[in-house]
């Protein structure tokens, strides 16, 4: 069988991975790999552990492989002390090196490898979209994360493979991410605009992000860089109006910055998650020919609801 290695694979996004590669690609064998056991894995799938920055037996499992998928990376919902700063640094960059030099030592090397990034590496956008070829390249700690990340990744640019880069928007799905944290608070009533609102918020639904992901690997044309998000951002504004309707939900209130901010040091995260205009267009990924089967937020918010 045509061989997949999936790196972080125990994450929201990767479980996803698992699912849909086992409903929909099944002349495909998958190695889940992760820190620690994984649960339900489809039988025809196997799980390697690996701690994420040396080498080991996992490396076995990249010979001749057609794909190779890193997800790694600690969580950004956190606070950023310096620990924190530190572990969100290493985890991202340690995975990444560790699996070009295993690619590297492959006697049978993998014919793409395609690594997780962010859409955050951009600058906070009201007006202007940024797309992969006019995309200004924003400031700050998440952004130096971005850039050390891409850098890493692309050290290993003279790979016989195909390397793509995912500069991935918020992936909206029923079982992790964001989804189930805003429609816990909608229904509490804090389902209202989050600061001014006006802050952009591009986003995709993660059955699109699983077929992108597909789409990309199978494009021999694709290299390089891509913006994983829906062509129709919206406003922070008209996203909670939104998720609203979707719920049934009438009664809200609206959350100004400062209850933002003592709300963010109360659970542990940062408000720069919420309030920052992650505001791009996939144009190389639509210029391929990629169509979505959740355009737009309307279809996607309807469907996590079912």
């Amino acid at each position: 069988m045509k061989k997949i290695v999936l790196f972080a694979a125990n994450g929201f996004i990767g479980r996803a991975l698992i699912d849909y590669v086992a409903k929909n690609h099944p002349d495909y064998q998958l190695t889940a790999v992760s820190r620690s056991p994984i649960k339900d894995l489809p039988a025809t799938f196997k799980h390697v552990q690996w701690d994420g920055k040396t080498l080991g037996l996992w490396t076995e499992e990249l010979e001749d492989a057609e794909l190779v998928v890193n997800l790694a990376g600690k969580s950004v919902n956190c606070r950023y002390n310096q620990q924190n700063k530190a572990a969100i640094f290493s985890s991202r960059l340690d995975s990444t090196r560790i699996i070009g030099e295993a690619i590297e030592e492959c006697v049978v090397k993998p014919t793409c490898w395609i690594n997780a990034a962010s859409a955050t590496i951009y600058e906070h956008s009201l007006e202007r979209p940024n797309t992969e070829t006019d995309g200004i390249i924003g400031k700050g700690f998440s952004v130096n994360v971005c850039k050390a990340w891409e850098k890493q990744f692309f050290a290993f640019k003279d790979l016989p493979l195909r390397q793509i880069l995912l500069r991935t928007t918020i992936v909206l799905g029923k079982e992790g991410g964001v989804y189930p944290v805003l429609k816990k608070l909608a229904r509490f009533g804090l389902g209202g605009k989050m600061g001014k609102g006006n802050q952009q918020i591009s986003w995709i639904h993660v059955t699109d992000f699983c077929e992108a992901l597909w789409f990309l690997f199978q494009n021999n044309r694709a290299n390089g860089i891509y913006n994983v998000g829906s062509p129709n951002p919206v406003t922070n504004s008209n996203f909670q109006r939104e998720l609203r309707k979707s719920l049934g939900i009438s009664f809200y209130l609206n959350q100004p910055e400062w209850m933002l901010t003592a709300g963010a040091i109360f659970i542990g995260t940062e408000k720069e998650l919420i309030l920052k205009s992650r505001f791009i267009q996939p144009e190389k990924l639509t210029g391929l020919g990629f169509r979505f089967q959740f355009p737009s937020i309307e279809l996607c918010l309807s469907d996590l609801q079912k």
